[in-house]
């Protein structure tokens, strides 16, 4: 291998790119030898987050190793997006990991885009390990895996016991909250069975015996009704502070002397180094995980833009790992927050939860994270018998603050006398930060998108009238993100005893389409109930988008009028205006259509426009479209192509009106796998036989 291999791959500007980028660091270290490749994981993700987010182009990750040091590189294309560092008021935590935890960390910027890189301990890389000798075996010393705190206490309890002949020992360790949990006894009842003595929660103190069990600060029931008399205890020591305490149990009264005070230390004194560097190496790597997991978190929570599934998504991060039951509340206009999601570690209680929750009476959300007490409701005849499984839960809220307001709280809980660690606590705030940005955005997302649909749905007619003689059917497909509204439209409407039907396309979408859009339906309408000809009305219509300036968007259209001509057949007199001509399909299956098109609207003020006839028989058809038809890409090959759409129309005669324009429609469907970019509008008239 050389000496300093690297490598690199590019991954595409979305949120799956996390996870393979993350996979490919690891495969490739692994490959190299690196014993510990976890925070170099860990920060790749958060660098190719950042990357995806802020600078939305395609990402390199790059490999190597140089001097006994990992050394990661994340390369995006932006030329002026600034990579946000801690300390940064945005939306995120910028770059927190790699200031955390690389030994040294960078942003280059350079003319074609920026690369953030960071640097991490290579051990074990195969790469710098010497070559051995020619013809040398080399012999690995086995690997033994260092003992757990568990493991630690549980031999110093069978060694304190062997020791001092007691019948019990009880090890306890203070957590991050200074509350000591036992974590390891030894010693059998009479019976056999194991002392099992709950002494959470007790306090340290010091070294001492205890003659009679009354005198000493552990005269707890539990120990008496376990038949113990006397005790000795010694604190566990690290640099004069104290992390838990070891103690020592027997069924005799005055069972321990001064000496066994001295020999309990001695052993605790032995051991107290031991168990502190396996506690903070647990907690090191309970951190680390916990670090992994918020990525996963916010990779999942980026993810979706569906409101309700971000909050049954934060719900599922946080049970059963943080919390037994979770619930996100949000604020309504009231100002009050009310449940909106709950869910359970057992499936059958969550009915039972989301009861109690709605019982609650209303209130504001906290401003900052602390203990719930307003869980338990009143009493209720209302409340079901299960739902008191449920009822005086320890429970915690956490505010859910976004841009500067608050859009809800997340509560969890767990059942009566549930402690949640410092650790448990701190973590699910972190995690409530980045689930209220996922569930404003989601929500903004969701307002947005509303909005589009109810302007797409004012920018097209209410209903297609009934026309005697005539079978009409009327498609509209927008593309894109339902945040946006579609540049194409449609209508059909009556001037007198005649009808005139319209098919446009505005350039581009979004707000400024939609005003042009506007304005042409609503122009077409007066102007063609005040009786002008097909001619004047385009003439018009051009001349009101001019006046629009610079703001108004171009505007193709097909604009046209049917006449009944009192034996089956209809007149149909239309004129183009940048807009692909209709095709019309005779009842025998021969289609024909014109090849030219005068200019479009809002281009040029002197802009003329042409009528041309065609008389439609019992049976035939014409139909109307949009360039999101014809223009329907597969590599590069359009749908019409050689002729493609008059193939499809020529297959459909002897069908109704909407029989044709599903069948041309599923044909624009099928012609590609990759989702259309641009609107479809169709328009099929059919004269009744």
């Amino acid at each position: 291998m050389e000496n300093n291999p690297k490598t690199y791959t590019t991954f595409p500007p979305e949120v799956a790119s996390v996870a393979a980028a993350r996979r490919f660091v690891g495969e490739t270290l692994r490959g190299w030898g690196v014993d510990d490749v976890d925070d170099a994981m860990l920060l790749t993700s958060e660098l190719v987050t950042n990357a995806i987010v802020h600078a939305g182009t395609e990402v390199e990750v790059v490999c190597a190793i140089i001097g006994g040091q990992v050394r990661v590189e994340v390369h995006d294309r932006h030329q002026a997006r600034r990579v946000p560092v801690p300390g940064d008021q945005v939306s995120g935590r910028g770059l927190l990991f790699p200031e955390t935890l690389a030994t040294s960390w960078g942003v280059t910027y350079g003319s074609g885009g920026k690369h953030v890189w960071f640097t991490v301990p290579g051990t074990g890389a195969a790469a710098h390990a010497p070559a051995p000798p020619p013809h040398e075996e080399i012999v690995s010393a086995p690997q033994t895996a260092r003992p757990t705190v568990d493991q630690l206490a549980q031999r110093t309890a069978q060694a304190a016991q062997d020791t001092l002949g007691a019948d019990c020992v009880y090890v306890l360790l203070a957590d991050d909250d200074a509350e000591l949990t036992l974590r390891a006894t030894a010693g059998v009842r009479p019976e056999g069975a194991a002392l099992e003595i709950g002494l959470e929660g007790a306090p340290v103190g010091g070294r001492g015996v205890y003659a009679d069990l009354g005198g000493s600060p552990y005269n707890l029931p539990a120990l008496q009704a376990a038949g113990i008399r006397s005790l000795v205890t010694a604190p566990f020591t690290v640099d004069g502070r104290a992390i838990g305490l070891l103690i020592a149990a027997a069924r005799d009264p005055g069972h321990f002397t001064e000496d066994d005070v001295e020999r309990l230390q001695q052993i605790a004194d032995r051991q107290a180094p031991s168990m502190e560097r396996a506690r903070l190496m647990e907690l090191e790597r309970a951190r680390r995980g916990w670090l992994g997991f918020l990525a996963e978190a916010s990779s999942m929570l980026a993810g979706t833009l569906d409101q309700q599934m971000t909050m049954a998504l934060v719900a599922q991060l946080i049970v059963p790992r943080l919390a037994t039951w979770c619930s996100v509340f949000t604020v309504r206009d009231t100002g009050l927050a009310l449940p909106a999601y709950a869910w359970h570690a057992d499936e059958t209680m969550v009915a039972d939860l989301r009861t109690l929750l709605d019982l609650l009476p209303p209130a504001p959300p906290p401003a900052e994270p602390g203990s719930w007490e307003g869980f338990t409701p009143a009493p209720s005849g209302d409340l079901p018998e299960t739902a008191h499984r449920v009822t005086g839960d320890v429970a915690h809220v956490f505010p859910l603050l976004a841009r500067g307001r608050s859009i809800g709280m997340l509560v969890v809980g767990g059942p009566k006398g549930a402690r949640f660690t410092r650790d448990a606590l701190e973590l699910t705030e972190d995690l409530a930060g980045r689930a209220a940005l996922a569930i404003d955005n989601a929500r903004l997302y969701e307002e947005q998108a509303d909005m589009s649909r109810t302007l797409q749905r004012s920018l097209l007619p209410p209903d297609i009238p009934t026309i005697p003689g005539l079978d009409v059917a009327v498609v509209y497909e927008p593309a894109g993100e339902h945040s946006e509204v579609g540049g194409d439209f449609y209508d059909v409407f009556s001037v007198g005893t005649r009808w005139r039907f319209a098919i446009g396309d505005v350039c581009g979408t979004g707000p400024e389409a939609a005003a042009v859009t506007g304005l042409a339906r609503q122009a077409l309408r007066i102007l063609g109930r005040e009786n002008h000809s097909i001619p004047e009305v385009l003439e018009r219509l051009n001349a009101l988008i001019l006046e629009e300036g610079t703001r108004a968007r171009f505007l193709t259209l097909l604009h046209g009028e049917l006449e009944h001509l009192g034996d089956g057949r209809f007149r149909v007199t239309y004129a183009t205006a940048g807009h692909p001509p209709p095709l019309f399909l005779s009842p025998g299956g021969l289609v024909k259509g014109e090849d030219d098109s005068d200019l479009m609207l809002g281009v040029f003020p002197e802009a003329a426009f042409d009528v041309k006839t065609m008389i439609l028989k019992p049976g035939s058809v014409m139909l109307g479209f949009t360039d999101g038809v014809t223009e329907r890409r597969r590599g590069k090959q359009l749908l019409g192509d050689d002729g493609g759409l008059e193939h499809i129309l020529a297959g459909c005669a002897d069908l109704n009106a909407g029989a044709v324009a599903a069948k041309v429609m599923r044909a624009v469907r099928g012609f590609s796998v990759e989702p259309s970019h641009d609107d479809t509008a169709l328009i099929v008239l059919r004269v009744e036989e």
